[in-house]
């Protein structure tokens, strides 16, 4: 029997909807247990494992075409399904980091070494017996790791990772400090993308947004001053370089409120790492030291242009 069909086969025994065992989703469970058309099952593996690796895998061992514009379908129709039945799991980063991961569970891997096997059946058996406890143990895992953040006076919930500790302190500490008594219109989360979103203010201001605009990491807005805080949560990539001040003032093109854009950084290392890309008429603020902000205003200090 040809791996795609092999793998279907295993989607299908171990209960996966339907729509979770096409040939996209074999050849994403092939890809991340490193299965050649060749190999022998019992040589799988569960190294962890980017998007873009998956689809160099299958379009050289399996013959397909994807292209890099492939990546949300995969992550939609298989990885996130995977994830959600605890088949794999991923490493906690931010989505748009160049470090984010996914693997192979640890006991999903021990099924998937056995197909083909005498002991595949049973294998399976034992597999489902406790599949809706793994089930409940990566969701209990998950929620244990989650980051409470107070935002617009609400209690919410940011998933682990960096990014996410960032964007906590732009709303604790970087908010009351230089955006006194704002409200957060918009906050996205590395696997909920829009944790919060006021669609309602955000068209009174002027806001068109569709499908295409890729939301700042942060969006405050300070009503006493009429200010609206754009900004970016860097760990790894998204500084407010000048593409990035372009993309904004175009999606926001009849928004007549004082625009003030901010890059966020953990530390003064990562804010190094992007100094010279930032676009000047900017602002920065690094979380080890909140009570300060570096401007690159030239003429003046915190405040729309």
């Amino acid at each position: 029997m040809p791996k795609i069909e092999e793998a279907k086969k295993f989607l299908n025994d171990i209960g996966m909807p339907k729509s979770q065992q096409s040939d996209l989703c074999a050849l994403t469970i092939l890809a991340m247990a490193d299965i050649k058309p060749n190999d022998e099952w019992k040589n799988a593996t569960n190294t962890w494992i980017r998007i873009h690796d998956i689809i160099s895998f299958v379009n050289l061992y399996y013959g397909t075409t994807y292209a890099e514009n492939s990546r949300e379908t995969i992550r939609k129709s298989a990885l996130h399904n995977f994830r959600t039945a605890a088949l794999i799991e991923d490493n906690g980063e931010s989505t748009n980091s160049p470090n984010y991961r996914y693997r192979i569970t640890a006991e999903t891997l021990k099924v998937i070494s056995g197909i083909g096997a005498n002991q595949e059946t049973e294998s399976i058996k034992r597999f489902l017996a406790y599949h809706k406890r793994l089930v409940d143990l990566y969701s209990s895992k998950k929620k244990m790791t989650m980051i409470p953040v107070k935002i617009n006076g609400a209690e919410l919930l940011f998933s682990s990772g960096k990014h996410n500790e960032l964007q906590k302190a732009i709303i604790e500490e970087f908010a009351p400090r230089f955006a006194p008594n704002s409200e957060c219109l918009y906050v996205g989360d590395t696997i909920q993308k829009d944790l919060v979103k006021n669609v309602e203010k955000l068209k009174e201001l002027g806001f068109e947004i569709t499908l295409h605009d890729k939301m700042p990491d942060v969006v405050l807005y300070r009503e006493e001053c009429d200010w609206i805080y754009f900004i970016e949560s860097v760990t790894s990539v998204g500084p407010m370089d000048p593409k990035r001040i372009i993309e904004i003032s175009d999606m926001t093109s009849k928004v007549s409120s004082g625009k003030i854009f901010v890059t966020a950084f953990l530390d003064f290392a990562t804010f190094k790492k992007f100094a010279d890309s930032l676009a000047w008429d900017t602002e920065v603020w690094i979380a080890d030291v909140p009570d300060h902000m570096i401007h690159f205003n030239g003429d003046k200090f915190m405040g729309p242009r």
